[in-house]
Formats: structure tokens, sequence, C-alpha cells
């Protein structure tokens, strides 16, 4: 076989690279394995800023995270705690979640640009930013409080009169956890815990 034969036939890989098959074989396989790492990427990012190791170390929740340690979220007689993202991050949607994530990124701006670095410019915000989370709330239907809380799972007998009372009317009237537990696991802002 002469010289010029062999280098049109090409090696044995070249050869099965001409299949059309092979190539959008291998092309497929690639293309797949490619998305598979990005969604595992993010999914992996996304399990890691759930955290509450996470949602503490990058910004001034470390204040927030002691007053969340004394109440009934933190420590309970039945030993069930809810972290930061269990309230904070919406769980039935990933396209939600991711959305969250991206406004939650603005916490992480204010502190890098220096909005709330410091306790008294966070405690300056905090009103506003309770509000903001108050909104986001009460538009999704407290799906943070619906992660554990349901109206239907909730033994309304066991419960004390006053508490009894106030779920019925509440499911009655349409109301959402957020409009009446402002302040269950957070403080409230000054200004708001003085008008109240």
């Amino acid at each position: 076989m002469s010289e010029k034969n062999r280098s049109n036939n090409g090696g044995p890989l070249r050869r099965l690279w001409r299949n059309p098959l092979v190539r959008y074989g291998l092309s497929a396989v690639f293309g797949v394995s490619g998305l598979l790492l990005v969604v595992g990427s993010v999914n992996s990012t996304l399990e890691a800023t759930n955290t509450v190791e996470f949602c503490i170390s990058c910004h001034d929740m470390r204040t927030n995270f002691e007053e969340y340690k004394k109440t009934v979220h933190y420590s309970n007689r039945v030993g069930v705690r809810a972290g930061c993202s269990d309230c904070h991050v919406p769980k039935k949607n990933w396209f939600a979640e991711i959305r969250r994530k991206i406004v939650a990124a603005n916490d992480v701006w204010a502190e890098l640009v220096g909005t709330i670095d410091t306790r008294e410019k966070f405690e300056a915000k905090r009103l506003e930013m309770a509000r903001h989370e108050w909104v986001r709330m009460k538009e999704s239907d407290s799906s943070g409080c619906r992660n554990c809380h349901s109206y239907e799972s909730m033994d309304m007998e066991s419960q004390d009169r006053l508490s009894k009372k106030k779920h019925v009317q509440a499911v009655e009237s349409g109301k959402t956890c957020i409009d009446c537990h402002k302040g269950i696991a957070h403080e409230m802002p000054k200004v708001q815990a003085d008008n109240e």
C-alpha cells in the first residue's frame, strides 16, 4: 500500500469517527455527561448554601443566630430543629429555590459593601429587611412555615382555647402564618415592637 493510500484511510480511530452513528453517539454521551456535571454542581452548591454554618459565616447572621437559639424553632420538647433554609428557602420548586438564592445574594452584597456590616447598621436596616421578608412569606402563603406546619396536621383540640380560636379564624379568613407569627424566630425590629 502506498503512503498516499495509508494517509487517506487514516487510523482505526479516524475511520471509526467518520461513522455518523459513533460521532453523534459520543457527542450525546459527552453532552449528557456535561449537563449532569453542571446540574450536580448546582445541586451541591445549593445544598452547601442551605446549611446554618454557611448562613452564619458569610454575613451578620451570627447575632441573629444567637437570638434564634432562644426560640422554640431551635430547642423544643420534641427535638425538632428548623435551620435557616427551612424557613427562608422554598422546598417545592427548584427554580423558586434558585430565584431565592439570587435574591438572598443581596444580603451578601450588602455585607460586602458595608450596608449591614456592623450590628448598628444591621439594626438600622432590620425593619426594612423584615418587611421584605414578611411580604415574601405572605406572597408564598408562608411556604417556609408550611415546610413543617400545616393547618391540616394541627390537632386543634389539644391547643389552648385562644390558639384554637385564632387558628380556626385564620383558616376561615384565609390568613397565612406570617400574618400572626412575626418575630417567632428572630427579634422583632425595635420600631415594629414599639408600635405593636
